[in-house]
């Protein structure tokens, strides 16, 4: 009898053992292994703010479900024609592209939208906060044209230097410099981190500097640019590209994913459309990796285990 009672003990003992065997609060794999749950391929496009998403997304992909992840580095364009052959399931942070949907949504149905990821984005003209100090008009795009001289430089031919970042990044720039009539020649710098270091640059030694910049984006919480108030927007005002002369649009930003993936991705596209954070959250993993220099990979770690209140409720049952 004492070793009926003590096997079925050892029994109870070593189910309990694996159930509790799934993983802790910080991200450890909850039993599914990634053989099983698959390849998850997640576009990553070239500005910190969509690293820093797309860093913690792989890390609880990974480390709470069990799946692999392949981060795709493209630009926007070339992530949606992922969608196409196979190679991108998952666009996190989409800047609207209206163009873009109706290609690839609408007409060749290969990829649909998963919901809004939380993110709130703005894009405008931005000067460093000194200007504004020492030139208080400069904030009316109308007065732009007075400063023109401030801001010449040897790649503006002898016009006002606008600096734009990586030529791929949503922009209508300069449009709206032919059509505002202002005396001013977009120049690109060719990356986000060429715009930041501008910025940093512009503020510290308080040399002037016209640029185009958004949010959400780190920087802010190092330094403060002020926004140029451009016309503002108006529903249809940006229809024709050629003929624009507002402001960007307020941008509720949206996770595009392939229909393949709608389909077959399982849980893993459950989780892709639960998940929805903020500016703030960004910001705070884009600092870590851009100004601390950590990896996005431990960046990723230490907000997820700070912040599981939040992701918890991305993780499907």
């Amino acid at each position: 009898m004492r070793v009926r009672l003590l096997a079925g003990v050892l029994a109870i003992t070593a189910a309990l053992t694996a159930c509790s065997s799934g993983g802790d609060d910080s991200g450890q794999a909850t039993g599914q292994s990634a053989a099983k749950a698959g390849t998850v391929h997640v576009a990553v496009n070239p500005w910190v703010g969509y690293e820093a998403s797309s860093a913690v997304i792989a890390y609880l992909l990974e480390h709470q479900m069990g799946y692999k992840v392949d981060l795709v580095k493209r630009d926007e364009a070339d992530s949606w024609k992922g969608f196409e052959d196979g190679s991108v399931d998952v666009v996190l942070e989409n800047w609207a592209h209206p163009e873009l949907k109706k290609e690839y949504i609408d007409q060749k149905k290969v990829a649909l939208t998963a919901g809004e990821n939380g993110n709130k984005g703005v894009i405008g003209w931005y000067v460093p906060e000194w200007m504004v100090e020492k030139y208080p008009d400069i904030t009316d795009y109308r007065n732009l044209a007075k400063y023109e001289t401030l801001f010449k430089t040897d790649k503006s031919g002898g016009l006002g230097q606008f600096l734009a970042g990586d030529p791929s990044f949503v922009t209508n720039d300069e449009a709206l410099i032919k059509n505002l009539g202002l005396p001013y020649k977009v120049v690109y710098s060719g990356s986000e981190d060429a715009l930041i270091a501008a910025a940093q640059q512009a503020t510290k030694n308080k040399t002037p500097l016209l640029m185009y910049f958004y949010e959400p984006q780190w920087l802010f919480n190092q330094l403060k640019l002020v926004k140029i108030n451009l016309p503002p927007y108006a529903i249809g005002c940006d229809t024709d590209p050629r003929r624009i002369k507002c402001d960007y649009p307020p941008y509720l930003l949206d996770k595009i994913v392939s229909t393949k993936f709608a389909k077959d991705g399982g849980r893993a596209y459950e989780f892709i459309k639960n998940f929805v954070w903020t500016n703030d959250d960004q910001n705070s993993v884009a600092y870590d990796i851009a100004v601390n220099k950590m990896s996005d990979d431990d960046a990723a770690k230490k907000w997820v285990e700070a912040n599981k209140i939040v992701w918890q409720d991305w993780i499907p049952a």
